[in-house]
């Protein structure tokens, strides 16, 4: 009888000590026990994938883990931001979105999921200037040339996007809602491929980040007409902004953050938020947002209460501009 209730609490015991390994689990000391995969719901090479890389590697230090990026592009970021709203909810499958989190709601339908309920917030992440550039021989030589370009041409003029509530899809909105006129739009999977076309002179202009345009403006690939923020981008001083040249009204950043499934153990979203604000602080990653135009944000933004607020701000604001705009995606 003594033997049996040994070997009892002998298989007991093993059981609550595999339940707190890293293998696959999550929560206490042992996470991670294996690679964390973060989701990118746009392409590679665009700007929402660069801002994932740069940080991925000096998270992956202080968790002392891998991870591992994954790009599951299309519906303007929907299809990523699904699939990890269904993922288990154990840390280990993470979400970096744009402000397409905060728009999709108002522009889909059928979504599939919703911001606030499905995700827990992990953090932001970096708030990202946009450019209005255009292909390097466009004729107009100012922001206000092209304005008055586009309004006399607007059936021959081509917008590019990268789809259908993407961030560059959404300035696009706020130009011809501004310029009042509406012109042709090219939608691309992703900002990556887009900006190649306009780079090759296959479209005429478009919105996209710094991060993005930044390397294609310096080299005279694309031709740089403003920037979208109040002030002018400390990496792009001659680019004046929209605001200087005419139109105040077209005024959007792109803000990026991170999201886990709703469920995931507090102590792993606090442990992925730590590794995040560390990973902001590092100079090699400060250093690389300059160069495009960009930088991270305070570390008191990059917690999940701060990214809650912010994304159900947001949420509220694009309702009311997408509303306005008549827009819908199929």
């Amino acid at each position: 009888m003594r033997s049996r209730r040994a070997l009892v609490a002998l298989v007991v015991g093993s059981l609550v000590a595999g339940c707190s390994d890293g293998g696959g689990g999550a929560g206490g000391d042992a996470y991670p026990g294996e690679n964390i995969t973060i989701i990118v719901p746009f392409s590679a090479g665009g700007p929402t994938d660069t801002v994932t890389r740069m940080i991925a590697d000096p998270m992956a230090a202080a968790l002392g883990g891998e991870i591992v990026v994954r790009n599951v592009e299309g519906a303007g970021g929907t299809i990523g931001a699904g699939e990890v709203a269904q993922a288990k909810a154990d840390g280990y499958t993470v979400l970096m979105h744009h402000i397409g989190m905060s728009t999709a709601p108002a522009l889909y339908k059928n979504l599939g999921y919703r911001p606030l309920e499905d995700f827990a917030t992990v953090g932001l992440v970096t708030e990202v200037p946009m450019t209005v550039v255009a292909r390097k021989d466009f004729p107009p030589a100012t922001f206000a040339d092209l304005t008055a370009h586009v309004k006399a041409n607007a059936a021959d003029v081509t917008l590019a996007n990268a789809g259908i509530g993407a961030a560059s899809h959404l300035c696009g909105l706020l130009f011809q809602a501004a310029a009042g006129v509406q012109v042709q739009e090219v939608p691309y999977q992703g900002t990556g491929p887009a900006l190649t076309d306009l780079v090759g002179g296959q479209v005429d202009f478009m919105c996209d980040q710094t991060t993005n345009t930044s390397g294609q403006i310096a080299a005279g690939e694309v031709k740089a007409y403003a920037v979208t923020t109040p002030e002018r981008v400390k990496s792009l001083p001659d680019v004046p902004t929209t605001a200087e040249s005419g139109m105040p009204a077209l005024r959007v950043s792109v803000w990026h953050g991170l999201y886990v499934p709703a469920g995931t153990p507090a102590e792993v979203v606090r442990k992925l938020s730590g590794a995040l604000q560390t990973a902001l602080a590092d100079p090699a990653v400060v250093d690389q947002m300059a160069k495009l135009g960009t930088a991270p944000v305070a570390a008191a933004d990059a917690t999940p209460d701060a990214h809650r607020a912010h994304l159900q701000e947001q949420l509220t604001t694009w309702a009311k501009v997408i509303a306005d705009a008549g827009v819908e995606a199929s």
